[in-house]
């Protein structure tokens, strides 16, 4: 390497220090190197790296969980009332005031069970999402630790 005016640049000896002397004084010109950067979960999610896919694979982990246990929910009480209906075919000529039960459960109840199965699946969703976010801004401002 060539130091200024073109003169070749020859490092000097450094002398070992001695324990009677201050320590030498170091001019600093740039910020160390070779340390690691502190990452955000934020920007390992950006950069697309191992550790931002886990978080997103966790966070579909979790939606899809939600998601199958609403389902298997759904068909096992409404998807099986027609199961009902044909296996006890007592339940279907069973009336109430009049109106009969096939009626009331497929025309009536039905509703507002779903209403009740959307809210909580879309509650439990948020929560998901607001704890992921959660863990996605405190990294953000503390760094890894």
């Amino acid at each position: 390497m060539s130091g200024e005016f073109g003169v070749p640049h020859v490092p000097r000896p450094v002398p070992p220090p001695r324990p009677d002397l201050p320590p030498r004084r170091v001019r600093v010109t740039r910020p160390p190197t070779g340390r690691p950067r502190s990452t955000t979960v934020a920007s390992e999610i950006d950069a697309g790296s191992a550790v931002g896919e886990v978080y997103i694979a966790s966070l579909m982990r979790a939606q899809l969980r939600l998601a199958l246990g609403t389902v298997a929910l759904l068909v096992l009480t409404i998807g099986s009332l027609p199961l009902l209906f044909a296996l006890l075919p007592v339940t279907r000529r069973a009336e109430v005031v009049g109106v009969p039960l096939p009626w009331i459960l497929l025309g009536v109840l039905v509703y507002p069970f779903l209403w009740l199965l959307g809210w909580v699946y879309a509650r439990r969703a948020d929560r998901h999402e607001a704890l992921f976010s959660e863990l996605v801004g405190e990294r953000a401002k503390t760094g890894d630790r």
